[in-house]
């Protein structure tokens, strides 16, 4: 089965919020948003966003310019039929985060939650590398997150890679500087536990 045809299948067959990765709020990613400093007027991108209720938070705290990006249509489809009208003030876009064609320096902050640990070749993390380079304004916001390395071995049947702060680092490489790193126990709607790493980078000028 092909990745898109994968995640189709999953947003398709099951509720938001019976997917292991669902969270009521994104509390940790938000808080980083917050820290990076950036006004309401912002450009921000949620990478994997799909279903995620990010974008509900990122409304609600009142950032105006906020796109999200995901592989599945049903993904997406499912946040705009949960924000009903207010859908019309995001940027939705079905992609393949590896080949997009993003414009340059179009986003003042990127963001990905459990995206980045499903590329397993190192070709494809080369390539996520790459879109980040060109898409991040200079100076701009780059908040990754990844299971971390005691973290489930693989994630909706699929294989994962782990991660530590410094191990996440090493892949997006000398162009950004770590600014601050962290843990999240998250907690999965069947009562389990997974570790994830959360990594907050500068793209340098």
């Amino acid at each position: 089965m092909q990745s898109k045809d994968h995640w189709e299948h999953v947003y398709s067959t099951k509720a938001t919020d019976a997917v292991s990765w669902y969270q009521l709020h994104a509390d940790h990613s938000l808080h980083l948003i917050q820290q990076t400093g950036v006004p309401h007027s912002a450009s921000l991108i949620d990478v994997g966003g799909g279903a995620s209720t990010l974008v509900d938070d990122l409304i609600m705290e009142g950032y105006q310019n906020i796109t999200v990006l995901d592989l599945s249509a049903a993904a997406l489809s499912a946040a705009q039929a949960r924000l009903g009208d207010r859908a019309h003030a995001v940027k939705w876009l079905e992609a393949d985060i590896t080949k997009v064609a993003l414009s340059a320096s179009a986003y003042d902050v990127w963001h990905d939650r459990a995206v980045f640990h499903f590329l397993t070749s190192p070709e494809d993390r080369h390539a996520y590398v790459q879109v980040v380079l060109n898409a991040v304004k200079p100076n701009g916001h780059v908040i990754v997150s990844t299971f971390a390395e005691d973290g489930p071995l693989q994630c909706s049947g699929l294989p994962v890679m782990r991660y530590s702060a410094a191990q996440l680092h090493a892949e997006f490489g000398t162009s950004f500087t770590l600014v601050t790193h962290g843990r999240e126990m998250h907690q999965t709607p069947f009562g389990t536990t997974q570790q994830f790493t959360y990594c907050y980078f500068r793209k340098l000028p």
